[in-house]
């Protein structure tokens, strides 16, 4: 198990860890958190209150928001949120995730542009997806099996044991062993060399320790895949993939591997587990998959039961099915590539007759990065005439992504039948229930010059869903377009307090109270603006204080 995992910034990100939990100290114990059926449940995670680790977890979050490989892409976050809701609905049914848990903790998803095969569970509730593990997936449930697997880290609050174990260790113990957690996620002799700097002894026994953490998150991973309605080989055949990968390429491009051994013991009870007879594979998503709705983080208490499908049209994610995950793999792959060759490779592969809707996806997308916005927008549409009906919102959005593109310098106005699809998908996205659907709705709204529709669906939206600072970061260019400059610095303030930077959201609120009188005649909104800038600053106290 990865006790952290930093995206890019390893260096910084441990020494903030190594700080905060030397400075933690021993914490009261805390009661037991039980796990379902007759799994047993190792240790009883003293050390570490929920609180203290949520604190913990909030301060690694913050980090990871200002890291440049954080991405908050609302299509590929729909998509895992249509695969994670039904998880934790999964785990709440089956009494791995009990009220006290779901409330407290964040149970966020973070994704990484890292195209290295990954993903990592952090103290507080926080996971993080790399873009490489979605892309070497081939169906939903082997994806589903590793966020099952790290859920289950979280509900069984390893991170608490280890942290508590540590706390037993002297401070330069606790620094080795923090270091060759950092270390294992791409460098292997990084990692040893870190253990080796401890005591033999004490170093054998964090490792059994964590050992026994993978045998019981697969256990209760496999429990909330299958309970979630994934197909339980998902776990099988994401251990099998990843093995052969690893054995043909061994350059650090599988970290998961190196903090998640995959031992014969447990991928012999992982098949053990299956139930005998041939496999049913005609759904491949769950039983009651349900579109991405909310986005990465939440508000108040978690609501862990699962959304109504989206009954409203446009383009919008509608659960996890193999038509859908290939497109969903192929947007992964493109995004997490940088150099021009592969890209190109892809946008040759797409453009073929025969080639399948994942490879279309690719090549439209790749073509946009590329600087090729017509060819791009030719493939898209040679998606969408082809694609299943699974997948045809997947497409539609690509569409609409790729007509808000900015055109070259030079490029004479956009032909009839693109504004006027720009405008059916801009009113179908509006009409929409889904994050994708809401924020490429507005953006849409706003590049057709009506900023008032952005602003108004987005108000909705962000009533709900107070945490996305996207949609936030959107509104404030819709109330700028307005002329509204109050609302939009307040809008500006809390997209920043949604990415828990409480210093920066501090200054706006300010910022908006300094504006001259003539622009401040709401005073609804300038009592809200106060009443946020108090609570902020409160909240900035408070982590200053943690600090």
């Amino acid at each position: 198990m990865r006790v952290i995992s930093p995206f890019r910034r390893r260096r910084a990100f441990g020494a903030g860890l190594l700080a905060l939990s030397m400075a933690l100290g021993p914490a009261s114990p805390s009661q037991a958190q039980s796990s379902s059926g007759a799994l047993p449940s190792l240790g009883d995670g003293q050390g570490m209150t929920l609180s203290a680790e949520r604190r913990m977890g909030d301060r690694i979050a913050r980090d990871i928001y200002r890291d440049p490989d954080y991405l908050d892409d609302p299509v590929l976050v729909d998509y895992l949120q249509s695969i994670w809701q039904p998880l934790l609905g999964a785990a709440r049914d089956r009494g791995d995730v009990p009220p006290e848990l779901a409330e407290r903790l964040a149970w966020q998803l973070m994704i990484s542009r890292d195209r290295r095969v990954n993903a990592f569970a952090l103290p507080g509730g926080y996971l993080g997806v790399n873009l490489g593990l979605i892309a070497v997936t081939e169906r939903p449930e082997e994806l589903a099996s590793v966020l099952a697997h790290e859920l289950s880290h979280v509900s069984q609050r390893h991170i608490a044991r280890m942290m508590s174990r540590e706390e037993r260790m002297a401070p330069w113990m606790v620094g080795a062993m923090i270091l060759a957690a950092l270390a294992a996620g791409s460098n292997a002799q990084a990692a040893g060399a870190a253990i080796a700097g401890g005591t033999a002894a004490a170093a054998q026994s964090q490792l059994n320790f964590s050992r026994d953490m993978e045998r019981e998150a697969d256990r209760i991973g496999f429990g909330v895949l299958t309970g979630a309605g994934f197909d339980g080989y998902g776990f099988v055949s994401m251990f099998e993939r990843l093995q052969q990968a690893s054995r043909h390429n061994d350059d650090g491009s599988f970290p998961y591997l190196r903090s998640h051994p995959l031992t014969g013991d447990r991928m012999a009870d992982m098949r053990a587990r299956l139930p005998q007879g041939p496999r049913q594979t005609a759904n491949a998503g769950p039983v009651a998959a349900a579109p991405g709705g909310a986005p990465g983080g939440t508000d108040g208490p978690l609501r862990l039961d699962l959304p109504s499908p989206d009954v409203a049209g446009g383009p919008v994610l509608a659960g996890a099915s193999s038509a859908l995950h290939s497109l969903m793999a192929a947007r992964a792959r493109v995004l997490s590539e940088n150099g021009p060759d592969r890209m190109r490779a892809w946008l040759a592969s797409g453009s073929a007759a025969q080639a399948t809707p994942g490879e279309r996806y690719a090549a439209a997308l790749s073509a946009l990065r590329l600087g090729q916005r017509d060819q791009a927008l030719t493939l898209a549409q040679n998606l969408r005439n082809s694609v299943s009906t699974e997948g045809r919102p997947a497409a539609d959005a690509l569409m609409l992504e790729l007509l808000l593109a900015p055109k070259a310098a030079g490029a004479p106005p956009a032909p009839a039948a693109q504004t006027a699809l720009l405008a059916e998908l801009r009113d179908q996205s509006l009409a929409g229930t889904a994050r994708a659907s809401v924020i490429l709705g507005a953006q849409a709204a706003l590049a057709t010059g009506q900023p008032e529709r952005a602003a108004a669906r987005l108000q909705t939206w962000v009533a709900a869903h107070s945490r996305d600072a996207l949609a936030w970061q959107t509104m404030s260019r819709a109330q700028a377009s307005q002329g509204q400059t109050l609302r939009a610095i307040r809008a500006e303030a809390e997209a920043r307090a949604a990415q828990l930077d409480y210093s920066g959201a501090a200054e706006r609120f300010r910022a908006a109270q300094a504006l001259p009188a003539a622009q401040r005649t709401d005073g609804m909104e300038l009592a809200i603006v106060d009443a946020r800038r108090r609570e902020v600053e409160a909240l900035l106290r408070e982590s200053t204080r943690e600090d």
